[in-house]
């Protein structure tokens, strides 16, 4: 965390209205201080407690692309930013049949206290700040689960809720540079959509929330690859909204 807080924001200081701005709820793993989650340290690096590989894209988009990022810097498994504060999931006692047992009885009030809500706070801040034409929410999907043979064979997917006007947009681009691409999959932005409830849909503010495959951007040179299409894949679906 920097300066204590459970975010930071990156290419903000030259705000230009009616760009794109990056969104990354799962950018971190880091644990603070106090909190124990009691899990084997090897769980940190895997699916569980972050989006693999997001992070660096999101540095890369702020830096190279000029669009500012709004980053998590704490673990989704000390308090899950992408999640409602009434939903048992903001605080997880299990995730992909592994039990967290440090947040069994968690004070959850005092984690939505010290990081949902001033992580959420700031994003609608910079959200009225920037007048963005599009929000960019990313994200990242392991290949497998350890609880489900399901197949994952989607390189990047588009989830949505209510307004699928720009998912729409980027499914079709993204099909036109050859990848798989997944329509809600592997999971439903009906379901799960809560960042861009708030934030997007609930303003009338156009949205992608894109889900890479881990692999794909596991290192510096996926994720520049991806980086690099991805602002020029939301920057024409933004000229389409």
């Amino acid at each position: 965390m920097i300066d204590n807080l459970p975010y930071r924001q990156v290419g903000t200081e030259d705000l230009r209205p009616g760009g794109l701005l990056c969104i990354v709820d799962h950018a971190s793993n880091f644990v603070p201080e106090g909190i124990e989650l009691g899990i084997d340290s090897r769980l940190m690096d895997q699916h569980i407690a972050l989006d693999i590989g997001v992070e660096g894209i999101a540095e890369r988009l702020a830096r190279r692309h000029n669009i500012p990022a709004h980053i998590a810097c704490v673990s989704r498994l000390v308090c899950d930013f992408h999640r409602r504060e009434d939903e048992p999931a903001v605080v997880p006692t299990e995730s992909d049949g592994k039990l967290i047992p440090g947040n069994i009885g968690a004070d959850v009030e005092a984690r939505l206290e010290r990081y949902h809500r001033p992580y959420h706070d700031a994003l609608a801040k910079l959200i009225a700040e920037a007048k963005p034409k599009m929000l960019v929410a990313l994200h990242s999907f392991t290949p497998s689960l350890d609880t489900s043979d399901e197949e994952r064979p989607w390189e990047v997917a588009l989830l949505y809720n209510r307004d699928d006007t720009a998912a729409r947009h980027a499914i079709r681009l993204f099909g036109e540079q050859g990848l798989t691409v997944g329509d809600n999959q592997p999971y439903s932005g009906k379901q799960l959509n809560a960042t861009m409830d708030r934030h997007a849909e609930a303003h009338g503010i156009p949205y992608c929330t894109v889900e890479i495959r881990q692999d794909q951007i596991e290192t510096e040179a996926g994720q520049s690859r991806w980086a690099v299409m991805l602002a020029d894949v939301m920057g024409r679906v933004a000229l389409e909204v």
